[in-house]
């Protein structure tokens, strides 16, 4: 992208200088001149693809470009477990460096290597890029990544004292409840009873690992040989239950023809292209790798579905204060959010009944 004088166009939230020095003195191999694109997609921490002079890419995470809750967007966080999940299995992209340092960039920011591959965001996305037959392979593959991710030992990698281990679930309805009423854009009553009926009936937490908290096909880079080459955008993980991640990903794992909250809910469901393994296939596989019951993933699927509500009200709320970098049809985040909080609202109904 160019301005009008035909320059290349700066991307908000990178100061191009101080930024280009600090990737020169601490990331072997750079050569300037730099350029810095925002790539798009992604609604909460800001990615840009660093491109220099030799052709070489990388890519660079900062959080968003105005004033969020506290405890959100830790660069030196997510630059700790993805460094830390190195070797481990679980496919992450090379961390090079993290600048903590707020006077080079306004605010810390990571760098990583770039991976190549497609994210596959959408059915029409799968459809361009991933062969019908490969698909069965790359669904047992994305199973296979959260088994491998949910083995970790945390203790060994240095991870033990990332976050609490016990009452994930506790943990996270009072966090996201409070997220919600911090960013809530209007009343939705819906979310007030499934918290409710959420906090009634938390299932005994067994065992604890590590918990992505946004896992799903949305957050990986697919490579050309239909497998995962790398899970991104771990700003929400933490230590607790696993079977969060895994109900988290059957909501977003629709099947084609699908109607009422499955298709309603998920914000992005790539998989209703076709050919992936069913929802009950993806559990059973998940169960036969890791030994865990998944008979009670109907609970984890509504907290899910809430979870997500209050995630994307955030995400709408930092639109409307224009700190994003860019615009966003804020009417769709609404409706999203709506679509997510009767999703919730069906499933924690369906539990009671």
């Amino acid at each position: 992208m160019t301005d009008e004088s035909g320059n290349a166009e700066r991307p908000k939230g990178i100061a191009p200088g101080p930024v280009t020095d600090w990737l020169v003195a601490h990331v072997a191999g750079v050569r300037p001149p730099l350029e810095f694109a925002l790539i798009a997609g992604g609604h909460s921490n800001l990615t840009y693809r660093v491109s220099d002079a030799a052709g070489r890419k990388l890519v660079l995470r900062r959080p968003p470009l105005g004033a969020v809750l506290a405890t959100a967007h830790d660069m030196g966080r997510e630059h700790r477990i993805i460094a830390a999940l190195a070797g481990t299995g679980v496919p992450v992209p090379p961390a090079l460096g993290l600048c903590s340092d707020p006077a080079v960039n306004g605010t810390p920011f990571y760098v990583m290597a770039f991976v190549d591959g497609v994210v596959l965001d959408l059915g029409t996305t799968v459809e361009k890029h991933v062969p019908a037959e490969r698909r069965g392979g790359l669904g047992r593959h994305v199973i296979e990544v959260l088994a491998r991710l949910h083995a970790v030992d945390v203790d060994a990698v240095g991870l033990g004292d990332l976050g609490r281990r016990e009452a994930y679930v506790p943990r996270q309805l009072k966090r996201w409840r409070t997220q919600w009423e911090q960013s809530k854009t209007r009343e939705l009553p819906a979310m007030e009873e499934v918290y409710e009926a959420l906090q009634t009936g938390i299932p005994e937490q067994k065992g604890a690992g590590v918990v992505h908290g946004d896992y799903r096909l949305g957050n990986m880079l697919t490579g050309a040989d239909a497998r995962i080459a790398a899970v991104l955008d771990w700003e929400l993980c933490t230590l607790g239950d696993p079977l969060a991640d895994l109900g988290y990903l059957m909501n977003n794992w629709a099947e084609p023809g699908e109607s009422g909250p499955e298709s309603r809910g998920a914000a992005l469901a790539p998989t209703v292209a076709g050919g992936f393994p069913s929802r009950r296939e993806m559990l059973d596989h998940y169960a036969e790798l890791t030994g865990r019951d998944v008979a009670g993933i109907d609970y984890y699927r509504a907290f899910s579905y809430w979870r997500l509500a209050a995630i994307v009200e955030g995400v709408l709320a930092r639109y409307v204060k224009g700190v994003m970098g860019k615009p966003a049809d804020t009417s769709a985040f609404r409706t999203q959010v709506d679509a997510l909080a009767g999703a919730a609202l069906e499933r924690v109904r369906a539990l009671g009944g």
